[in-house]
Order: C-alpha cells, then structure tokens, then sequence
C-alpha cells in the first residue's frame, strides 16, 4: 500500500510524469467568441430578483471579474471557498482551446457577510480543469486526461512543486461536454467522480498498458486516495452531473435527457442514452430513481434560448439538470432538511424533491419548485454547503449551453450564496481545533462540520500525528448513541482514520439498524484489501454470516447491499449468497433487486460446474429465471446438456410461472437461430410444460417444436398463418416463425400471403430469401400499393440484393414507383455496392452523390444558412415539414413522442440553433458514438443489410437497420464490415427539394405543433 505521505513527497520532489502546462509565463487572458443581443443582469440586480422563498436571503459571493467561467467548486477546513476556473472549454469543433490556461481560486469571507473579502489564485497552470477537491495535504484536479495532486503541505496556498499525475487516460477529444468531471470526497473516504457516455476512458497510474487499466464510459468511478484504487462504481446513463450523499451515507446523482435522478448502488447497470449495455448478457437496466420528470413530455422543452412552454415550466422547467445538493446544513427550516435540490439547467431554477424509502431502495417524489432567477444568462452549475449551513450556488453566466457552436462568454461568471436567518459572524479555523473537538463535530446539525472534521482528522493521520483522544471519543459515540446519523458518521471516520477494527465490524451486522448494517458490510468489503488475512476473513463471512442475512434480513436496503456485494466476491463465493438472495420472493418486482442479482451471478454462467443453473432453477424470482434461460439457451450449440438440464429441473416443479419465465428466456436466446439443436428431453418435457398452460405458453411450446423440426408443429403454425378468422398479429407471428426458421416451402407460403394485409413485410422478407428476379419485380410492384409507412422497408428488402436494385432503376425510369421511393439511407446502400453501371444510373436519376464531392464543411454550412434564413423559415408550412421529418428524420429519430428510437432523441436538441442542425444533418459522422458506425454485414445468401450492431450472444448480432432490428446467426453471415461514419447518411438534404428543406427546418426549430391534420 502506498502511504499518504510518500505520495506527498513524490510531489514535493517534483516527479511528474507527463507534467500539465507549466505556469512561469503570463496567465493567457481569457476572450469571449460569441456576441449576444441579450445582456445578463448585473450580479447584484439578479440577485435582488431571485425569487427566494420566505426568509430566505441570497448574496452576490463574488461576480466577473473576480470569478469567471466557475466549472466545480469545494471549500475547505478553514472555511474558504475554492473554486475552478474553466477558460479552455471551447465552441465546436476546438472544443478545448490549448492556447488558453484553466486556473484554481481560494475566496475567503473573513466576517461570514456573504461576500467574499480574500481572493488568491492557487493555481493557474491548468487545462481541461474538470473538478478539484482539497484535502490530503494538498489539492486534487482532474486536468483532462489527468487526475493530478499538487501538494501544499504546509497550507500556505502555494503549491510545493509542479502537480503529480496520479492518473490519466480519460478521454476527452471525442466526449466534448460528456467528459469526465467533479470530485467529492465520500463518507468512505473515496474521491469520486463521473464521466458522461460520449468518451472512453482508459484510466490507470501513467505508464500502465492498456490491458492493465479501467475502461469507463458512463457513469460514476472512485478512487482511494491511500491505496491508489480505482474502479467503476455504476454504469449508464447521460452525462452526470451533479452528486451528494444523504445523511445515511446513500449517494445520488443527476442526470440529463433520459431520466434525473439516480440512487447510486455500486455495480449497477442503468439506462443509457444511446445504445445497449456494453455487456451484450445486461438484458435489462435500472431505470431511473424517481417517479416525475421536469418536462411537459408531449411538447418541445428545451427550447432555451426563446423560453419553454408554460406546460414544462409547470412540470419543472427541462430535461437538463447540473449541481445536486442534499440539505444537511441545519439552518434553514425544518422542512429543507433532507430535501435533494438540483440545478434546472433551461427552468433557471432550483428543484426541489423528497427522498422516500421504495422497496430496496428510494425515490424521488417532486416538491415545489424554488430560487427561480430572472438573469437571461443565468446557467446554473453547481451547489455544494456552506459551512454556516448555507449553500453557494455557481453560476457559468452564459447564453449558451453546453452544445456550443457559435461562440462562448469566457469572462463572466459568478457565485451566489443561499442563506436563511442569522449567520455566525466567522466561521472557524477547523485545522486549528483539538482532534477530540474534531470527533464531536460528528454530533453537530450540520453536516458540512461533520465531513469538514473527518477529513482534518484523516489529514492528520496520514502525517502521523496522535489522535487517541479522537478515537476514543468516536468509540464512545457508536457505543452509546442512539442517533443513527451521528453512530453513522463516528463509523466513517473511523475507517478514515485507519482505525481498522475488523471484529467490531463484524459485530455491527447484528446490529437493530439498517443502515448500521448496511455501513459494516460496505467497510468490511473495504477493509478485505488491508492484509491477506482480512480478506479471507472477509470472504468467510461471505459464506457464512452475509448467507444468514440474506435469508433472514427484513430490510431490503439490506439485502440489496448483499447483491452489490455479489460483484466483489471471487466467482467461487457467490453461489451461496446467491442462492440466499434469489430465495427471497418479495424481491421479485422490485426496482433494482432482479438486476443486481442477475449482474452478480451473470459470470457464474461461464462455469461448468452446474451452480449457475442450479441458482436459476431454484430461483424465486421469475426474472432472473427468464435471464438465466436465455444466457443458457445462447450457448445451446456448445453446451447443449446445460439447457437440457435446466429444462427437466423446471418442468418436475409444475409451476406455471416458472414455466413461461424459462420458455421466455430460451425464445429470447434463440431468437435469430436457424435449425437449432433439440435439446435432448425436448418431446419429454413439452408435455409436461403443456399442462395447464395457457395459450401463450402453448404458442411457445409450438414454436419451439417447429424450430426443432417437429412436422407437426409446421403444419400448424402454416394453418394459424393462413387462418382468416386470426388476428393479423397471430398471423404475422406465425409465419415470422416459419421465415426464421427457414421451412422447406416457406417461400410458397410467402407467396400465397404477400397481398394479405398486414402480411405482406413478413411475406416479402421471406421471398427475398431466394434469389429470384421474378421476386424483384413482384415487389416493385407492390410498392406502388402497399401503405405509405412500409414502403421504406418493402424498398429495403429489393436493395439487400444487389442484383435487383437495377428492377428498382427501371421501375423509377419507368415511371411505375416516385423516385422518392430512395431515401438517402437506400441511397448511400446502393452506392456502397461500387456498382459502376448502377451507380451512373443512380446519379443520372437523383443527382450526384453530394457527400462524394466533399465540400469544405463551412461552405457548405453557410449555402445552406443562406437558403435556410429566418425570412425563409417565416413562410414555411410546418405541417408539410412534419410529413417531411416523418419520412427522412422519422425512421431513425424521435420527436416530440412521434417516431423512431434507432438514433438520438432529438427532442432535447439544441434545436432553435440553425447551426448546430446543419452540422449534425451535413456532417452526421463528425462527432460519432461507437454505437452508430455504419456496419454492412454479407449474407451467405447473397443479401446486403445494413445497421448499426447491438452485441447478442457468441453466435449472433442484432442488426439495426433504419427498419428493423434483425438478429442474425453468425454462421450466416460471410462478411461484416465496419465503417468510422454515422448510420445517418450525408447528403439528407440533397435528396430535398428546397422546399421540403424550408419546411423541414422549420418544424424541427419550432416550439409549437403544427396545425391538426384532423
């Protein structure tokens, strides 16, 4: 283990690695690239304006020129508040500007009046400065790609040497605002902080190998500042930005776009924006923690600059969310105690929510909304405590967000204060306090005393002072108090202060509090890393004592730390705990707990020693049983006597439910194969899973039969397809099954059903199975009847042959189909085939490929800015731009609720910025997630589809065309390629007339909805 006070001296002694930008020249002056029609209120008028509730009062801290661009703040023991200065983070495409500097600031407001009377510039040698945190001896910033310490060992406010990076690897060049950002110190003594899902991370000490080092892409990571542990703690999400912990010691963080609020619970698995899990075996994911959303959901609301509508006003004020603070601070009311208050980016406010116990974990429930600015530039941040129970409240003061493309204000900026009642005159030097006084600040009402005397007294430690007196006073404190946050806090300091007591621990799993228990399983996980013997001590308990609880625990939030846990144990200890787990049927429905167990048993899966799927047989709870079926089924070909098994063990319990959960899971994990293996005891147990069932397990039972080649079952799924008393569903089902599995005359069927309402997608997908020309123009044909809203996946089907895209040229030549029939997905598809007769065809038709001639992106913007003025957009028809968007946008992007989900929600664009819409219309493969590159994948069969992939089991994808989401086996496919450019094809627009465009920009930049078509 690397002690604090080495790390201390490699500062001191200056060895660096990779050093961040020296700072012996002049502080490059900071300079604004954007001018804006709109002024922002001067400090003191937008604070004289907040609306506050009664008795509250807000100050101006400090305002430009004192602070500017303010991205992260924290205080320290003496009570000062540090804040840092981002100048470098830049307008698209620079992003960040390495000719500017980032630099830290110490305020310091001697009389408490609310304005601060003390600046002093700590450091200003910064680039890509992200977050800071005092504490250790010293200052830690995250300097992207680095995470560095710069010590001051005497606390003198200048640093003793060049900063150490202790860290690097997180990405920033491709994550633009998604980056890795913030520090705050846990009750546990981590630093913690969060990356957004644009970037991936390879983050290690400098100088480790890749294969060394953590990948993070989204989520929230920590790092021990004594071990020089790091690790991912949860994954998902946006792009969080805002963390705090409750008086528990439950932390939660915020969250833009796709949900706010996240209760942390480590190695969880939630939402993302865009994309799968990066586990392709996460089947599911958490959702988010509370049961409201800030944003009027049927309209536009995140139209910033022009205001939102007065529907999401009332719902909350928007979709984006920054700072998050937990009251704690004992001075304002009673009823602010406890309450999670968020940054609402666009409502300018702060909201407010109640934090309410749910099934294993919490939920958020809204409050009224509070402190509403009227500063047009107002652009909350951050909030953190004050140490006289206050809150500071950071302000980057800007006019735009954090997709800027036109400009950024770099020299505004300011920092508000958020009082209520009487202040003390002059907060104390805590540095200066006896350590025993340290340890009885663990009793005060505020909190910030209580994590502001943990961290002195840790510091204190680690240089090797004597603090006995501090000891005993926090033993007596956990021994006699009946208060749980206080026993709670003594608890952490003394894991801060090294005070290693594996035995009393161990005792406080027995003890009558939840949250008690809760702690000592957490600290004794993190204590199993301070010897060999503590670690199998830790794991013994595992086996034993954490068993017993998970069986016998009436606390959910207990349990729910067991199944975390799972995660930290070797594979070989799980499967008791487990076991334990799974037996607790209460948990079936729960919000987190089938996901945290099913992420803690998942690896058991690569075993063969039949202890995953005695878990899943034996499982209460159906979900994981449905989990457990399908992973097994995915590996049917390989290990086909593990399903086997599974199948006998759940037809001899004769439970319905159990039945139709495994028969779930084995459909799941099949779903793309073609002739799979029968399982041995397949026409044993189909009886047996038959009795009784209903009639979705009988159609599944069927199906299955029919995907193993039973005769029988053929010829009735062929009946149900061609039965006219079925539903179109049922139909469809039937014969999508009998597609899939590739029957011997399905193409006759196919044939038979193609004109049959509903049908005739399934239909055509199956005749495209065989290469026939005749098919081609049977097709074409039907295009020019089937509905409007399938054409695009009828046109998909002829061009996955290239062989037939020339039947599609003649038939527009011909005048048979609207050459509109080409969207510019299919269009792109057919040039890509480097056909040169088809090519010369296709732009003899629709023009040349406009993407091919690469004009200068600027260029190209400004044609279109021109085209696209606001006097233009005043006479365009947004009805028409709708059916537009419905036709190109549409199949692939949601808005406002109507469309598709295969690329990003656009709702919550920067819509009203015509710049930024042209960028990513013209240029879609500029700034590109992993999980929209274009793949083309070659069928055995001759076909050519194209998608972006979704991760399946070993032997299949998902393919997402602009159509479908198709699972295809990996034996049929003889070529898959991957392409660095988006899914969403360049030239869009070329393929518009200029009026479509107008109109089409004109819906997308609108607040309103255009006019009922009714």
């Amino acid at each position: 283990m690397k002690s604090l006070k080495f790390l201390i001296v490699l500062s001191v002694v200056g060895i660096v690695a990779g050093a961040p930008a020296k700072c012996d020249d002049a502080f490059p002056q900071p300079f604004d690239t954007e001018t804006s029609p709109t002024k922002a209120l001067a400090a003191d008028e937008a604070a004289k304006k907040m609306q506050l509730p009664p008795g509250f009062r807000i100050t101006v801290f400090a305002s430009e020129p004192d602070v500017r661009q303010p991205i992260a703040m924290t205080t320290d023991a003496r009570g000062r508040l540090w804040v840092a200065e981002n100048y470098t983070y830049s307008e698209r495409p620079t992003v960040f500007n390495d000719q500017l500097r980032d630099r830290i600031l110490i305020f310091e407001d001697s009389d408490n009046d609310g304005r601060f009377d003390k600046r002093t510039v700590f450091w200003e040698g910064a680039q890509r400065l992200m977050g800071i945190e005092v504490g250790s001896g010293g200052v830690w910033a995250l300097t992207l790609p680095n995470l560095v310490f710069i010590a001051d060992a005497d606390g003198d406010d200048v640093p003793d040497g060049q900063p150490s990076i202790i860290l690097d690897g997180f990405d920033y060049q491709r994550g633009s605002h998604t980056v890795a950002n913030s520090l705050r110190w846990g009750p546990d003594g981590w630093i913690y902080g969060r990356q957004g899902i644009l970037t991936n991370s390879l983050v290690g000490p400098p100088g480790t190998p890749d294969g060394d080092r953590t990948h993070v892409n989204v989520g929230i990571w920590r790092f021990h500042p004594h071990r020089h542990a790091f690790e991912n703690v949860a994954f998902g999400t946006t792009n969080p930005w805002g963390m705090d912990w409750d008086a528990k010691g439950e932390m939660f963080f915020i969250n833009t776009v796709i949900g706010h609020l996240w209760h942390v619970i480590p190695g969880a698995h939630y939402r993302r924006m865009s994309g799968g899990d990066l586990d392709p075996r996460i089947y599911d994911v958490i959702e988010q923690h509370a049961d409201h959303v800030h944003w009027a959901t049927g309209e536009v609301w995140t139209d910033v600059r022009k205001g939102v509508t007065d529907a999401t006003s009332e719902a909350g004020g928007g979709h984006a969310h920054t700072g998050l603070l937990i009251y704690q601070g004992g001075k304002w009311p009673e009823y602010w105690n406890g309450k999670l208050l968020t940054v609402n980016y666009h409502g300018k406010r702060l909201n407010v929510q109640r934090l309410d116990r749910d099934g294993t974990g919490y939920v958020g429930r809204r409050e009224p909304d509070a402190f509403h600015s009227s500063d047009p530039w107002f652009r909350g941040l951050d909030l953190i405590a004050a140490p006289d129970g206050g809150v500071y409240l950071s302000d980057w003061s800007d006019t735009g967000e954090c997709h800027d493309n036109d400009g950024i204000h770099r020299t505004s900026g300011r920092i508000y204060k958020i009082t209520y009642g009487d202040t003390v005159a002059k907060i104390p030097d805590l540095n200066q306090q006896a350590s025993v006084e340290l340890a009885r600040l663990q009793l005060s009402d505020n909190d910030w005393m209580a994590r502001a005397g943990r961290r002195v007294l840790a510091n204190r430690v680690a240089a090797g002072q004597p603090i006995e007196d501090a000891t005993n006073e926090l033993s007596i404190i956990m021994r006699e108090s009946t208060d749980t946050v206080h026993r709670l806090r003594a608890l952490w300091t003394l894991n801060q202060i090294s005070v290693r007591r594996f035995g009393v621990l161990r005792s406080l799993l027995d003890d009558s509090d939840e949250h008690i228990r809760v702690w000592a399983i957490r600290l004794l996980e993190d204590q199993s890393h301070d010897s060999d013997e503590s670690r199998q001590a830790f794991l013994d308990l595992a086996r034993t004592k954490f068993s017993e609880m998970a069986t016998q625990d009436s606390s959910g939030l207990v349990r729910l730390t067991l199944a975390s846990m799972l995660q930290k144990l070797p594979h070989a200890d799980r499967g008791q705990l487990a076991g334990a787990l799974l037996s607790r049927g209460e948990d079936e429905h729960d919000h987190n707990q089938p996901l945290m167990l099913w992420c803690g048993i998942l690896p058991l899966a690569e075993n063969r020693d039949g202890v995953f799927e005695k878990l899943i047989a034996h499982s209460s709870i159906r979900q994981i049983q449905r989990y457990g079926a399908r992973r097994l089924a995915e590996e049917l070909e390989q290990s086909p006597s593990r399903i086997d098994g599974l199948l006998r063990e759940i037809a001899s319990q004769s439970s319905p439910e159990a039945n139709a959960a495994v028969l779930d899971g084995v459909a799941e994990g099949l779903a793309g194969r073609r002739n799979p293996t029968e399982p041995p005891c397949w026409n044993e147990v189909r009886h047996e899973f038959a009795a009784g069932a209903d009639t979705a397990t009988m159609d599944r039972i069927r199906t299955f039969s029919a995907m193993f080649g039973s005769a029988a079952a053929i010829d009735e799924l062929k009946a149900e397809a061609l039965a006219s008393d079925k539903t179109v569903l049922q139909r469809d089902a039937a014969l999508r099954t009998l597609v899939d599995a590739r029957v011997v005359d399905v193409a006759s069927l196919c044939d038979m059903l193609l004109e049959t309402p509903g049908l005739s997608l399934t239909a055509a997908r199956g005749l495209a199975l065989s290469n026939d020309p005749a098919t081609a123009s049977r097709l074409i044909e039907l295009c020019q009847r089937i509905e409007v809203s399938q054409r695009a996946a009828l046109v998909d089907v002829v061009i996955s042959r290239p062989n037939w895209v020339a039947h599609v040229l003649d038939a527009i030549e011909a005048g048979q189909i609207d050459r509109n029939v080409l969207g510019a997905a299919q269009l792109r598809q057919i040039r890509n085939y480097k056909d040169r007769e088809l090519t010369l065809r296709l732009n003899k038709l629709v023009g040349k490929d406009a993407a091919s001639a690469n004009p200068a992106k600027d260029d190209l913007i400004a044609k279109w800015k021109n085209r696209l003025s606001s006097e233009a957009l005043s006479h365009a028809d947004l009805t028409s731009g709708q059916q537009v968007f419905r036709t190109s946008c549409g199949i692939c992007h949601r808005l406002n609720g109507e469309g598709h989900t295969i690329g990003p929600d656009l709702t919550g664009a920067a819509r009203d910025n015509i710049h930024y819409l042209l960028e990513n219309i013209l240029t879609p493969s500029a700034v590109l997630a992993e999980e929209y590159r274009q793949v083309t994948v070659l069928l055995e069969d001759g076909r050519v589809l194209v998608g972006t992939v979704k991760p399946g089991a070993n032997d299949s994808i998902q393919l997402q065309t602009t159509t479908q989401l198709v699972t295809l086996s990996r034996d049929e496919i003889e070529e898959q390629t991957v392409a660095p450019i988006s899914m969403m094809p360049e030239g869009l627009l070329d393929v518009l007339s200029e009026s479509q465009a107008r109109n089409l920009f004109a819906y997308l930049m609108s607040k309103s909805s255009p006019p009922s078509e009714n």
